[in-house]
């Protein structure tokens, strides 16, 4: 089941129609309702809901909402049952309730988190949320300077519908910026830089193409390697799992690679080759540093934990955890699959239901889908 989480900034856009350059603030707010404009948000959100709705079985959907006009309100007149999570403790949402919402959404598990407001509410998104959840803006504010918006409510749920649907969707990094709202009242054009969210977008699916359309595998393989490489960490030790996508890794480093066994590197350098549990169990005990695991599933079946990788026991997978997997594949391998999950077999049936839902895959040169995960017994 995707686990969607959705938080409304009811105040966003509001000051747009009553010419105020923004609705940041709740006195700037307050003067634009004074002034006679309406929320636009909820019918914003509305509006992708009913896409989304129209287009999916809900029953495939787990929806975690914002308490009230945060969300649940217009939740419940689309039915979906939702998750209520968090509280507002005043009559005027805040900032600090939309930031403790979405950390709230997080430590839940949800597999996106769309928000519907301005760049004031990605900027609040952005401080609450680490940089590997998939989150997605639905277009509500005045001045959406920021990458991280759909260009319409509905292509917002079209995209969620690809996501549940297990479609190929890049996911990549984009950037929130913001005006400063009272320079621009003043007609000074501020623009800032405040960081990144990881968002999903309709872009190629094929990023290395020969003129027949498909994937030219040894060239896609060397992207993987070398995005692998570029997003090294030092002092970090990595588990590098069995398989042709993984060896191509360990070839750009010039290490020699254990097809179909699991290798240990830290800082480039190999550290011991076709380790067995034992092996990697100890290495763990030792290393004080951060600990990641590159993995790829099986051609054809998808099988990405469970076959051919058992050095890789429930007691590692639960000591590296699940936002430390790295999973890679070509989208070739992914397509493949015919929109069937990945699965995990790990013999561990709580700890395969923990690493169920969706992850990112790593299928080009920075370029990432977001993809299910399910559980081989289902």
């Amino acid at each position: 089941m995707f686990r969607l989480g959705l938080i409304i900034n009811p105040l966003a856009g509001l000051g747009g129609p009553a010419g105020l350059k923004g609705s940041d603030g709740r006195e700037t707010a307050r003067e634009a309702i004074r002034r006679g404009s309406e929320p636009r948000a909820p019918q914003r959100a509305l509006r992708a809901l009913r896409m989304i709705a129209e287009t999916l079985n809900l029953e495939t959907i787990q929806l975690l909402t914002g308490p009230g006009s945060m969300g649940e309100i217009v939740a419940r007149e689309c039915g979906f049952k939702p998750q209520v999570v968090g509280e507002v403790h005043s009559g005027e949402t805040t900032p600090e309730d939309t930031e403790q919402v979405a950390a709230a959404m997080v430590s839940a598990g949800v597999d996106l988190l769309l928000f519907v407001g301005g760049d004031g509410t990605a900027r609040n998104i952005c401080n609450a949320v680490p940089a590997q959840q998939p989150v997605l803006g639905v277009p509500a504010g005045v001045k959406m300077q920021s990458g991280v918006y759909a260009i319409t409510p509905e292509a917002a749920g079209e995209l969620v519908g690809l996501l549940v649907r297990g479609q190929l969707v890049d996911i990549r990094p984009q950037e929130v910026r913001d005006i400063d709202e009272q320079a621009l009242r003043e007609g000074r054009v501020k623009s800032r830089y405040y960081g990144e969210l990881l968002v999903p977008g309709a872009g190629q699916f094929m990023q290395q193409v020969k003129s027949g359309g498909r994937e030219v595998e040894s060239l896609v393989l060397k992207d993987i390697a070398d995005t692998l490489l570029e997003e090294m960490a030092d002092d970090c030790l990595y588990i590098i799992g069995p398989g042709s996508t993984t060896a191509a890794l360990m070839e750009e480093m010039s290490i020699a690679n254990t097809l179909l066994g699991v290798d240990l590197i830290r800082n480039r350098q190999l550290l011991a080759a076709d380790v067995s549990a034992g092996d990697i169990e100890r290495a763990l005990q030792v290393h004080q540093g951060p600990v990641k695991i590159v993995i790829t599933p099986i051609g054809g079946q998808g099988i990405l934990l469970g076959r051919g990788n058992q050095q890789l026991t429930p007691d590692i997978l639960k000591r590296v955890g699940r936002d430390n997997l790295l999973v890679v594949a070509t989208k070739t391998k992914i397509t493949e699959l015919g929109g069937r999950p990945l699965l995990v077999d790990s013999n561990d049936p709580q700890l395969d239901q923990s690493l169920a839902g969706y992850l990112p895959v790593l299928t080009g040169y920075r370029d990432r889908i977001l993809y299910p995960v399910g559980l081989a017994a289902c």
